[in-house]
């Protein structure tokens, strides 16, 4: 009966659609909201208990235990408005624009990941393929699909002076223009509650710490004897023909940058876990702190959480006396620096270099380092 009712919802609003859309850049939901299979929506939402319900689930507590108003498949929705979260944070993107994206995918989804929706339109977003937004596998994914509507949403003149409706609105082209307004309550609850999770993330109301401000190319101040320079062009994610890790390397260097080269090819996630790269959960891939933990976690040393924190452990040590296993620092300043990497020795740095890039080797040339830590 639920397929049959979303059927007939499809048939009596597509006249709608097409006559009221034209060239429309993205479906709304209105396959997915005729579906009865959700709860109706309320716009008087506790967003406090909200929040409370959906820190416990990102804390690892059963879905099963946890009732979140507004959410009737919180195990799926919950890690789905993460991704959103975390995508607007690396992009920049300000905190009423991820409420806007979380009230847009509620709409379109109800915060799901669908494999269908009217005419070709899919994902979180219910982007189209015709429609120029990406192909059906890329749409599928959350994070591009996530950083799709952002990117959408910032090309709009005004954006953040229009309401959640209007803005939204600006981005789909949907034919119920209306309809995002009842989800703000819950996008914003979502918003306040998944934004403390990730580290400063309430404090830069967007910003990217790792993201940050690019390093000038050729300008590494003290670098070692070799630069990286004899390497070439390295293609992204891949090993440099040639390289080896240092015989003298420490033991626990070796093992901590074998690890990290395992992670190479995988996409940078801002406030990912870097506890499953190759994993379908955007979470579990790594930011550039993230990989530097999770790899000395794997040799048996434990590293603090973020950049910040970071830059303080073990001992400064002098650019040009680098080995293998040290950490380097660079943009923003010495004392907060917003990216790092590891050494590798011959020239070479494995990092997570920032949004849409996957975990690479650069040579050390193209650093400007701010600070270097020895953690061993």
């Amino acid at each position: 009966m639920k397929g049959l009712a979303a059927g007939i919802g499809v048939v009596f609003l597509s006249p709608i659609l097409i006559a009221g859309t034209g060239m429309m850049l993205a479906s709304s939901a209105d396959a997915v909201q005729s579906s009865g299979s959700f709860s109706s929506c309320s716009t008087d939402i506790d967003t406090g208990k909200v929040a409370e319900q959906v820190t416990k689930i990102l804390d690892g507590a059963s879905a099963k235990d946890v009732h979140v108003e507004g959410l009737d498949l919180p195990a799926e929705q919950v890690p789905n408005a993460q991704t959103i979260v975390a995508a607007g944070l690396s992009l920049d993107v300000p905190k009423k624009g991820q409420i806007i994206a979380l009230a847009t995918a509620m709409q379109e989804s109800r915060l799901r990941n669908l494999n269908y929706g009217d005419r070709d339109s899919l994902g979180l977003f219910q982007q189209r393929p015709s429609q120029g937004w990406g192909s059906a596998q890329q749409i599928r994914d959350p994070v591009y699909a996530s950083e799709q509507f952002y990117k959408h949403l910032l090309k709009v003149d005004g954006w953040q002076q229009m309401t959640v409706t209007q803005a939204a609105q600006a981005v789909q082209k949907s034919g119920l223009p209306d309809a995002y307004a009842q989800w703000e309550n819950l996008a914003t609850a979502l918003q306040e509650a998944i934004a403390k999770t990730f580290p400063g993330g309430n404090d830069k109301d967007g910003k990217d710490a790792d993201q940050g401000k690019q390093a000038s190319p050729g300008t590494t101040g003290c670098a070692p004897g070799q630069d990286g320079s004899g390497f070439g062009r390295i293609p992204e994610g891949s090993v440099p023909k040639g390289y080896k890790i240092p015989k003298d390397a420490d033991p626990r260097a070796r093992k901590a940058i074998t690890w990290a080269m395992q992670q190479l090819g995988t996409l940078y996630q801002w406030g990912g876990s870097c506890t499953n790269a190759h994993g379908p959960d955007p979470m579990g891939r790594c930011d550039c702190s993230s990989l530097m933990q999770q790899a000395y976690a794997h040799a048996g040393l434990t590293l603090t959480r973020t950049t910040y924190t970071q830059v303080n452990e073990g001992k400064a040590v002098s650019p040009a006396q680098l080995k293998p296993g040290d950490l380097i620092f660079s943009r923003g300043t010495a004392a907060r620096p917003e990216h790092v990497g590891m050494y590798m020795g011959e020239g070479l740095v494995i990092e997570a270099p920032r949004t849409t890039k996957p975990v690479r080797i650069t040579p050390i040339k193209d650093w400007t380092i701010l600070a270097a830590r020895r953690v061993l």
